[in-house]
């Protein structure tokens, strides 16, 4: 496994396109094919047609544009205008899933970032609960949809359009359907993942099946999932862990409390809770302590800034607007 510029990468959970793998295609040049993965019909266990394409992805002249500019990663249209919704049952009719208080977030819930690269704009991201409440397997869903691109010199030299969805079960907060469309530069990924919690396996595309385990989530439910945690109690060493399914293997998310601090935006002033994802020290980072996030300290539990000093230089994430939100944010007047 390696590392890659991906969005979702840097700071999920708690920020919109930094965190999960930072990511999980190699760095350096390595070759990794994505088939192309369309559906035929049918829910669980649908068929689906894979063109065996392979490109190769060489990133590592990219190192610093693509780290920054993909930081964006996210993009446009509604999966639900050109898919079937999967149908999955519980067979047994044994297994309930677990009910995770949720106070965090709400259909309507809209967050846009600027990404930059020191004094320079990478791009722009939004990551948002769209309104319907979709239902899967007779479970009803909040949709998740984010959207962003590369701006400036940044799209000119690296192109990024991406796109991630996911539908995420409104009791037990975890996913069912996720969608990944990525292009950035010459590199091009597409997923469509569906995940049954009561057999607990993934249909990926495949004849073959994984098995996941129970709360298991994908790249951008795990954002939503940790902001449901609740940190009220939380001190400085505290550890925090997450499971996410990436690239047909199970990823382990940890991210631990570093303390409360107050920051100044240019939105304003928040009172927040700084966060350090544990990472992989060398290959992006000299040191585990240059990736940082802070999310606001209430009920919300909203990115508010991010920030990693990569092996040259530094890129840093802002919220810019925000709204929707479940619950008053920790705004200091």
């Amino acid at each position: 496994m390696g590392f890659s510029p991906n969005p979702f990468t840097f700071f999920i959970p708690f920020l919109p396109t930094f965190f999960i793998s930072i990511s999980y295609n190699k760095w350096g040049g390595d070759s990794k094919s994505y088939p192309t993965i369309p559906y035929k019909k049918e829910g669980f266990g649908i068929g689906f047609e894979i063109p065996l394409k392979q490109k190769l992805t060489q990133m590592k002249k990219f190192v610093i544009i693509g780290t920054a500019v993909t930081v964006v990663g996210l993009a446009a249209s509604s999966f639900r205008n050109e898919k079937q919704l999967p149908e999955i049952t519980n067979e047994t009719q044994i297994k309930e899933l677990p009910v995770q208080k949720n106070e965090a977030f709400k259909r309507g819930e809209s967050l846009s970032f600027r990404m930059h690269y020191g004094i320079i704009d990478a791009g722009v991201a939004t990551l948002s609960v769209t309104d319907e409440a979709v239902e899967i397997g007779g479970r009803k869903t909040f949709h998740v949809v984010g959207i962003g691109k590369s701006r400036g010199a940044f799209d000119w030299v690296f192109k990024v359009r991406d796109r991630y969805e996911t539908y995420i079960d409104e009791q037990a907060i975890v996913p069912w359907l996720f969608v990944r469309r990525v292009s950035e530069g010459s590199y091009t990924c597409n997923q469509d993942y569906i995940f049954n919690h009561y057999s607990e396996k993934v249909n990926v595309g495949e004849p073959k099946l994984y098995d996941i385990q129970p709360n298991m989530q994908d790249m951008v439910s795990a954002f939503y999932h940790a902001r449901t945690m609740d940190l009220s109690g939380a001190k400085p060493g505290d550890i925090y862990s997450i499971n996410a399914f990436v690239d047909k293997e199970v990823f382990p998310v940890k991210i631990k409390f570093i303390g409360r601090e107050t920051i100044k935006t240019d939105l304003g002033t928040f009172k927040c809770l700084k966060f350090r994802p544990i990472i992989q020290q060398g290959r992006i980072f000299k040191h585990e302590e240059d990736l940082n996030i802070w999310i606001s300290d209430d009920k919300n539990h909203i990115p508010i800034q991010g920030q990693a000093n990569v092996l040259v230089g530094s890129i840093k994430m802002d919220l810019t607007s925000y709204s929707g939100l479940a619950n008053p944010v920790a705004k200091v007047d």
